[in-house]
């Protein structure tokens, strides 16, 4: 049985890297745009994930049979769903020939084999959507049971309509493997993700190592290339349906109102925006026109040379007579159909086309020999990239942010702000508790909370300033005799505001020790029943 998976296995091998070269493009922008970075381990991790999904497609669908004419009464037994649940049983039971053995039940039972391979197809789903996606296990049920639908779906059906008849069973006993497998896979992948760093973690450090990176540089270039080859030929299109020539001007001046004059005005060319980055200046000053047209310029020369070769071909294409058998010579295969076109080029262009590469090659060789990365058209016209916040970031932000935003409202409301240890109104703010009335509760008291010091009292805490006397804490800032201590700020406990009224007064108590007078107030019993 296991021989029935090789060709799904290789034809999803077969199909890989063409899908995966159509979706680079696409997988780096959304990549870039929201994480900032397209670092090994994600990258690994999404196209291990999209080869594992080819595989799984084919492994339901291939071999694809020969449709003829008798087809739908070859595959008879298969054209009605199966909606009995636990019908799985009663196939093994079947398979066994009604035989109660290790053999019979299990080890050679093709109905278990089957049973066992649709629980593992959609094991790692789970697996990837906790790890990558960081689905929930509720989620990571209704994808496995979604996706395990759309392959029933799709042999119920004959392919959406490839074929006029389903040449596989409908079996909602698959449903409930498959969802069970993607179930199970999400519960395995919880150690292997403790063993394996965060994909986060591994985009920060990339982050950390290069804030710009180069691949996203290139992914912005790559984009506005396409965008800037498409612009021209649909222009150039409109003006042929009109009945008009396509002036020689027309690329150039496309190119210059792409890479010029946008970035002139908005900071940024079309790649550059989606790709969230934006043009600066080496000295922080505004972009300037003529270092803008020495980058263009750059760019054409070194970054971009097929874009001389399609000016090339478009100066071709309205001057010269294009040789007449290229397009039949180049249906030849193999190395007839390339020594066809290049016998098609001119000695000129061919030059051109070779000069072209070899300086792309050196300019790609020095910027990534650079400590910076920079390109050399960033270093020669003195304007680089800089990262807009990508949308991680920006949620990041925005929740720190509200986080910052919640305790200022909640003190905001909450009163008066105390100036030092005393009581400020009849509801305090957020450091000194939610309620902070004529005399203070627990953090205030004789002995105060870790907010203002470990004592507070008799002696106070350390977060109030410089010794002032031998019964004041280290922080504390004793005003001058004479002064208002009823003032904001000056307020004290009241052994200390006793202490202070003692010494202004000294005949109020004749005799009396100063370790007397400093007491003088309100016990502890009088301060709690107060408070």
């Amino acid at each position: 049985m296991a021989t029935a998976y090789v060709l799904p296995i290789k034809t999803a091998a077969a199909l890989f890297p063409v899908l995966a070269l159509l979706l680079l493009l696409p997988t780096a922008v959304v990549l870039y745009r929201r994480h900032g970075v397209m670092s090994r381990g994600r990258a690994l991790s999404l196209y291990g994930f999209l080869y594992y999904s080819l595989t799984a497609f084919c492994m339901t669908i291939v071999p694809l049979p020969q449709q003829t004419a008798d087809m739908c009464r070859r595959f008879a037994t298969v054209a009605h769903p199966q909606w009995m649940p636990g019908n799985t049983f009663r196939d093994i039971w079947k398979e066994a020939d009604h035989k109660v053995g290790l053999n019979a039940l299990v080890l050679q039972n093709p109905a278990v084999a089957g049973t066992v391979f649709n629980l593992l197809l959609l094991l790692p789903l789970g697996v990837f959507l906790r790890y990558h996606f960081g689905r929930s296990l509720r989620a990571t049920a209704a994808l496995g049971f979604a996706v395990s639908l759309s392959f029933e779906l799709t042999q119920w059906t004959g392919v959406w309509g490839l074929y006029s008849c389903p040449y596989r069973l409908f079996d909602v006993d698959d449903l409930i493997v498959n969802t069970a497998g993607a179930m199970a896979g999400w519960l395995l992948a919880g150690p292997v993700a403790r063993m394996l760093p965060t994909l986060e973690t591994l985009d920060g450090r990339a982050l950390a190592a290069r804030p710009v990176p180069f691949g996203r540089r290139l992914t912005a270039l790559v984009v506005d290339v396409a965008g800037y080859v498409v612009a021209s030929v649909f222009a150039a299109a409109v003006m042929t349906y009109q009945g008009g020539s396509v002036p020689t001007w027309m690329p150039v001046g496309i190119f210059v109102a792409w890479f010029v004059l946008l970035p002139l005005a908005t900071g940024a060319t079309p790649g550059k925006r989606l790709l969230l980055l934006k043009l600066v200046a080496d000295d922080g000053g505004p972009l300037v026109a003529w270092r803008l047209v020495l980058r263009a310029l750059l760019i054409g020369a070194l970054v971009m040379p097929f874009l001389s070769g399609l000016f090339l071909a478009v100066l071709t294409l309205l001057h010269e007579p294009y040789p007449s058998g290229l397009f039949a010579t180049v249906r030849d295969p193999g190395a007839q159909g390339a020594a066809a076109v290049l016998m098609a080029l001119s000695p000129v262009q061919l030059l051109a086309v070779v000069a072209g590469f070899t300086l792309t090659a050196v300019c790609v060789r020095k910027t990534l020999r650079h400590p910076d990365r920079l390109a050399p058209h960033d270093r020669v016209s003195g304007i680089r990239n800089a990262t807009l916040p990508h949308r991680r970031a920006a949620r990041a932000a925005a929740r720190g942010a509200g986080r910052a935003a919640a305790p200022s409202a909640a003190g905001g409301s909450a009163g008066p702000v105390r100036g030092a240890d005393g009581p400020a109104g009849p509801l305090d703010g957020p450091v000194n508790g939610p309620v902070n009335g004529p005399l203070d509760g627990p953090v205030n008291g004789p002995l105060d909370g870790p907010v203002n010091g470990p004592v507070n009292g008799p002696l106070d805490g350390l977060v109030d300033g410089p010794v002032a006397d031998p019964l004041d804490g280290p922080l504390a800032d004793r005003p001058a005799p004479g002064t208002d201590r009823s003032a904001p700020g000056t307020d004290r406990s009241a052994p200390i505001a006793a202490a202070w009224a003692a010494e202004d007064a000294p005949t109020a108590a004749p005799g009396r020790p100063l370790a007397t007078m400093v007491t003088t107030g309100p016990g502890p019993a009088e301060a709690q029943r107060a408070s």
